[in-house]
């Protein structure tokens, strides 16, 4: 089973390049922020919950979010594998998962961690939010997510490097550049 982390700050391109990765890899995509937004949408009692916490630029609890990922998981038992996007952002997190996949027979295969600069990110994120209209896109809440990012979720990081599991790929450029430098850095997995 191929089991992927796909890390990068707000607007690293996460997304963009999830979706071609589990086009090629058949990968159940797991994102956190969609999962988040499904239950916004459907008004469930949680949706409201997170909706307020992200609102606000806030990370949502662990508890929550652990308890979100595994549910969804538990959906697609004839899964190939997944593309964890967005998740985990702490080393608890990390932790969690690393524990659940194991309980499951897997592990994380690798993580890949998109670096792009600060400034390529507000540009990107500022085109975003023109076309998505994203509450969490807005420049103030934008901040606040970078300002996130880099003060705790980058922690994680090292968690993974010290598994050796970690590998950083350019994430400025050609969508599909920068996709086949990802392709290449998986197919080293399963060699």
């Amino acid at each position: 089973m191929l089991n992927l982390v796909l890390f990068g700050p707000p607007g690293a391109g996460k997304g963009t390049q999830s979706e071609k990765l589990i086009a090629k890899y058949q990968l159940v995509h797991i994102s956190t922020g969609d999962i988040f937004r499904a239950h916004i949408k459907d008004q469930t009692a949680l949706g409201q919950q997170v909706s307020q916490i992200i609102a606000e630029g806030n990370l949502v609890p662990d508890s929550i979010t652990i308890a979100m990922l595994e549910e969804e998981i538990k959906k697609n038992p004839q899964a190939k594998g997944f593309i964890f996007d967005g998740f985990p952002r702490t080393v608890a997190q990390a932790e969690a998962l690393d524990q659940f996949l194991e309980d499951n027979g897997t592990a994380i295969s690798g993580v890949i961690a998109l670096d792009v600069t600060e400034e390529e990110l507000t540009e990107r994120i500022a085109k975003r939010q023109q076309i998505s209209g994203r509450a969490d896109d807005a420049a103030d809440k934008l901040k606040k997510r970078i300002e996130e990012y880099f003060g705790k979720t980058i922690h994680v990081l090292p968690y993974y490097e010290a598994q050796g599991k970690l590998t950083k790929v350019n994430g400025i450029g050609d969508i599909d550049t920068i996709f086949n430098e990802l392709s290449a850095v998986i197919d080293g997995y399963n060699a």
